[in-house]
């Protein structure tokens, strides 16, 4: 019987040591604990009666952003949209996209009763979980638009001149000037600490292009006229 001394192992003392080697050098998947994952919270809220003037309202709900993707510009926003501008989204989106099927938005009804609470939540839950679908795709979430909504208050009209270069203001640019002229989440200001001292807020709005809002709802945000309740 060999052993040790002569540079071999018993049979039973040589497998004993396969299995322990083998215990000790069986791959793990291991994932770094400073690994952090990706993640986007959207929530529609808070939905308002608008009023433009004796004759005509609509209602907006508050669209409420916070992330730490390297996709958005600003991790944390707030901003207010009607029903409408969902619906010119959801265009833009899909001519810009035509191989993916959009999720839908609720339907729009001539039934809708802005005064009736069952009503006006069934059309929240329906455009949140739009946004939520929406956001989940690689493909829609590279599109400058669907920042400009989520991140801004500009008009339609004015989200489309930014995005085809027609503005003296980039896409950042408008997203850190809407941010600039609303007051700070605690979560922004956290991060904000670890970063140098901002210049003056009005400075950094004028020199965007963007000039101030007469904002007088949640979040300063301000509503887009209209004549109608979508």
């Amino acid at each position: 019987m060999r052993t040790r001394a002569t540079g071999h192992l018993h049979p039973r003392t040589d497998r004993a040591l396969l299995e322990v080697d083998f215990f000790y050098y069986k791959p793990v998947k291991m994932t770094p604990k400073h690994e952090k994952q990706e993640f986007v919270t959207v929530l529609v809220r808070d939905p308002r009666i608008q009023k433009e003037d004796s004759w005509h309202s609509y209602i907006d709900y508050e669209i409420f952003i916070h992330t730490n993707s390297i996709c958005f510009t600003r991790k944390t926003s707030c901003v207010r949209r009607r029903y409408r501008e969902f619906l010119w989204l959801r265009q833009r989106l899909q001519s810009n996209a035509v191989l993916i099927q959009l999720p839908e938005l609720p339907s729009r009804t001539p039934f809708f009763n802005m005064n009736n609470p069952n009503h006006v939540d069934h059309r929240r839950q329906g455009l949140q979980e739009f946004l939520e679908k929406v956001l989940q795709d690689a493909l829609l979430l590279s599109d400058s638009r669907l920042h400009l909504f989520l991140q801004t208050q500009l008009s339609p009209e004015d989200m489309e001149a930014c995005v085809s270069g027609q503005t003296k203001y980039s896409v950042a640019d408008a997203i850190h000037s809407f941010a600039s002229l609303n007051r700070r989440f605690p979560i922004e200001d956290e991060e904000r600490k670890k970063e140098k001292n901002d210049a003056d807020s009005d400075s950094e709005s004028s020199s965007s292009g963007l000039g101030p809002s007469d904002d007088s709802i949640s979040c300063g945000c301000k509503a887009s006229p209209a004549s109608e309740e979508s």
